[in-house]
């Protein structure tokens, strides 16, 4: 009778992997079917980088000696940005507005400008090490237009131009395709990387629609993606941020791109990965293919665009921390918009704004744990650690890390941390509350402080006026006296 039973569970276990094996066991769906087998344990990062602008940054990123370094948009500033201008015929900005700040350029201007940074001396030192792979996507300002969506008329034939600036093979399925989303893995069996590349403008919809980023056939391809083949780590290059929504603390003094703005598509997002976290795995034996449930654990995100680094955590959807790294710009960076000796306020609105997922920590050379200098992200995997541990950092431009933080492979698997189950109804934790979900007083404190400062100089220079015109009048009666 035992006897039967065994044979009954066998013929079970064999049916059901049979079964799996025709919907899942066939290999993965990547769209750049070329699997690196080499051992990967360094990968850099990094975006906007005005092609005009002094590069030092490429020193360090050599140094560091990157296996793979990831465009994450901004490649090059291909439009043309106006001058700011308030009064006058033509005005691009303030209440007044009426005419665009930014203005696409020519195919041969934004082929030129790629042609300026992809022959960059120290660039190309990058570009031509063997050892170093160079894949990438792109944001508004090499997509053709500052902050540009599915609207945009000439992202056909930017699309080609992105894709001739990283060397694209002519045969690649990117090229025949609506948008240049794409995967790769590297590694061998057990130590490998799946880095998936989002496009974030071919089919997204207009700034606060609430519409899609992606677009239906890009989710499609990115759910098939995210349930193929296992792998030890996966990374989720998006050029706009995924976990941190600043412009819910910002507004209504300026707002930034992320995916924040379109909650929708950044509930989908999260859910996506939850869903998919079992996947599976096909083991092969001489005479059967099994497949297995495993759990697609360990995936992270890093992103570019806003001008400053920070790593972001959101730890209440998934079952594990969701890690999210920025890194901008190579060039760009908010510090250099304003005279050195103001930086300390830069400094110090990047403290005072209100951030429920930004990572506070020892690892941060300011006290924000904000860095607004040119930077460069970079990874580092030590595979032979128990267990795999990841260093993963915010750098500056001579390869010394600003911020930083150190996370084993442990940590990004599901029920790690506690979900939001465990959140009573207004009660707000760091890591899992939403920015838009702060109290107001907190939220708009950036605001509140704004305001306040211009009305005390508003009533400082009342005040001065006032002042002036006693002395003078005081001046004169004194004068009539003499």
């Amino acid at each position: 009778m035992d006897g039967v039973k065994r044979w009954r569970w066998w013929a079970v276990f064999i049916l059901g992997a049979l079964i799996g094996s025709q919907f899942a066991c066939g290999g993965g769906n990547d769209s750049t079917k070329a699997n690196h087998e080499a051992l990967v344990s360094r990968i850099a990062f990094g975006s906007c980088a005005n092609q005009t602008a002094p590069q030092p940054i490429w020193d360090a990123i050599i140094k560091f000696d990157p296996q793979v370094f990831i465009w994450m948009g901004d490649n090059i500033y291909g439009d043309i940005k106006r001058p700011s201008k308030m009064f006058g015929k033509e005005r691009t900005t303030g209440p007044w507005k009426n005419v665009p700040r930014f203005v696409p350029t020519s195919q041969d201007e934004m082929n030129f400008k790629y042609h300026i940074i992809k022959n960059h001396p120290a660039y190309s030192r990058l570009r031509h090490n063997l050892n170093t792979k160079i894949i990438g996507t792109w944001d508004d300002h090499d997509y053709g237009l500052n902050d540009a969506g599915k609207e945009f008329p000439a992202k056909v034939s930017n699309q080609r131009l992105l894709l001739d600036f990283l060397d694209e093979p002519l045969d690649s399925p990117r090229r025949m395709q609506a948008g240049i989303y794409t995967s790769y893995t590297f590694g061998p069996v057990g130590r490998q990387i799946k880095i998936i590349l989002l496009d974030t403008r071919y089919h997204r919809d207009p700034l606060s629609s609430d519409g899609t980023i992606l677009g239906s056939t890009q989710w499609t391809w990115l759910e098939k993606e995210l349930n193929g083949p296992s792998s030890a780590i996966t990374i989720i290059v998006s050029s706009i941020q995924v976990i941190s929504n600043l412009s819910a603390t910002t507004g209504p003094l300026f707002y930034m791109e992320s995916w924040g703005r379109f909650p929708k598509e950044r509930d989908r997002l999260f859910q996506l990965i939850a869903d998919s976290k079992r996947m599976l795995r096909s083991i092969n034996y001489p005479s059967y293919t099994y497949c297995f449930l495993l759990q697609r654990n360990g995936v992270f995100f890093i992103s570019g665009d806003v001008h400053f680094g920070e790593i972001t955590r959101y730890d209440c959807d998934v079952g594990y921390a969701l890690y999210d790294i920025t890194s901008s710009g190579l060039t760009q960076a908010v510090e250099k918009a304003v005279p050195a000796p103001f930086h300390f306020v830069v400094r110090f609105l990047a403290w005072w704004t209100p951030s429920t997922m930004r990572v506070i920590g020892k690892n941060c050379r300011h006290r924000s744990c904000t860095y607004g200098q040119p930077n460069f992200g970079a990874i580092e995997i030590d595979w032979d650690a128990t267990p795999v541990a990841l260093k993963i950092e915010v750098r500056d431009t001579d390869g010394i890390p600003a911020i930083g933080v150190n996370i084993s492979l442990s940590e990004l698997q599901a029920q790690s941390v506690n979900s939001a189950a465990t959140l009573r109804v207004g009660e707000h934790q760091k890591h899992c509350s939403l920015e838009v979900d702060l109290p107001w007083i907190v939220r708009y404190r950036l605001t509140i402080l704004f305001y306040f400062s211009v009305a005390v100089l508003l009533f400082a220079l009342v005040g001065l006026n006032f002042a002036a015109a006693v002395v003078f009048r005081l001046f004169l009666r004194k004068c009539k006296l003499d």
